[in-house]
């Protein structure tokens, strides 16, 4: 039997189905994020900025602990590191004490430098004398006038003979110092004396009155401002710092006389300041004879060999003195403004 399909009735027709509208793209922008595993993500991080945190100040207390150590092994260095000869010295020989350059509390010809060396000099049991090699112009009458009486102080108690040995110059200062040897043996033209005492300055008032510049100085205490550049001297300071001179030159004079006994030939320039050849010196009394280091080692203390006793500032002790006076430099100038007593 065959099937029939009627015409007059259609197929079923499949329902419909419409099609969804996108979203607008502002909307699905605006919509908030929520990747899964977030929560993980941001902790993650504070893990992670913890563990730097940490790490930073692992390393910050290792560096302050090497900081530490290295300043202790740097303050070591510099105490063992002082030139100066070994305490086992026994063998006969000459000790040597370098004075060069200007005699000031902060050079390497200060009193207290030159004091230590003359002291381990003298008391070394192989030292045969002690020689002061001498090239300084002079400086401070001070640091001098300490030098010298450690010398009378250390020939009385080690009964060692010193000797001074000029170089180029002795004058000043330097030789307020070798008067204190038994002998002064010089070059014959070296250069020796000036046995003065100075106070040198500047004075600018004429030139600020020209200038209309005002000196604005505040003292308690009329003298105060004695000396002060931009200020007038008056006659009773110039007297006042002139008797204080003529003082410190009497000292001077009686030290020369003191230490050069009736070798010294006296004249009316003797202790005006001036200054002569070493030949000039020896026959005026100011120097024994003509000879060098080697020939005083050589011939009269007669111990060849040489050692230096100097004491001398390393690097290291040079750095420290720097970064402290920076340092004080700064407290100065903090402090600058404010009323001081000196």
């Amino acid at each position: 039997m065959t099937d029939q399909v009627d015409p007059s009735r259609e197929p079923a027709a499949a329902p419909a189905t419409e099609p969804r509208a996108a979203p607008p793209a502002s909307a699905a922008s605006e919509a908030p994020v929520n990747t899964p595993g977030w929560e993980r993500a941001a902790l993650e991080k504070l893990a992670f900025a913890s563990l730097h945190e940490q790490r930073l100040a692992r390393r910050w207390r290792t560096f302050v602990r090497l900081a530490w150590l290295g300043f202790f092994v740097f303050l070591a260095w510099v105490a063992l590191s002082r030139s100066g000869p070994a305490s086992d010295v026994s063998a006969p020989h000459t000790a040597v004490v370098e004075i060069r350059g200007e005699i000031a509390s902060d050079t390497e010809a200060s009193a207290e430098l030159l004091v230590a060396a003359l002291r381990s000099a003298f008391e070394d049991e192989g030292a045969q004398a002690v020689v002061m090699l001498i090239n300084s112009p002079g400086g401070s009458p001070v640091q001098a006038g300490i030098i010298n009486d450690e010398i009378l102080r250390l020939k009385a108690k080690h009964g060692k003979p010193v000797y001074a040995v000029v170089e180029e110059t002795c004058a000043s200062a330097a030789y307020y110092i070798a008067v204190a040897a038994d002998k002064i043996f010089v070059d014959k033209a070296s250069i020796v004396g000036s046995i003065g005492v100075l106070m040198d300055g500047f004075g600018f008032t004429g030139l600020m009155d020209k200038l209309g510049v005002e000196r604005r100085l505040m003292t308690a205490g009329e003298n105060k401002g004695f000396l002060d550049p931009f200020s007038p001297q008056t006659e009773r300071q110039r007297v006042y710092a002139q008797s204080m001179l003529n003082q410190i030159h009497k000292q001077f004079i009686d030290v020369v006389k003191a230490g050069r006994g009736d070798r010294l030939k006296e004249t009316p320039e003797t202790f005006s300041g001036l200054f002569w050849s070493g030949q000039q010196a020896v026959a005026l009394g100011l120097a024994d004879q003509y000879g060098s280091l080697d020939y005083v080692a050589r011939e009269v203390v007669k111990a060849e060999d040489l050692i230096d006793y100097t004491r001398r500032d390393n690097v290291a002790e040079r750095l420290v003195k720097r970064f402290g006076a920076a340092l004080g430099e700064g407290s100065v100038r903090a402090i600058r403004s404010t009323p001081m007593i000196r």
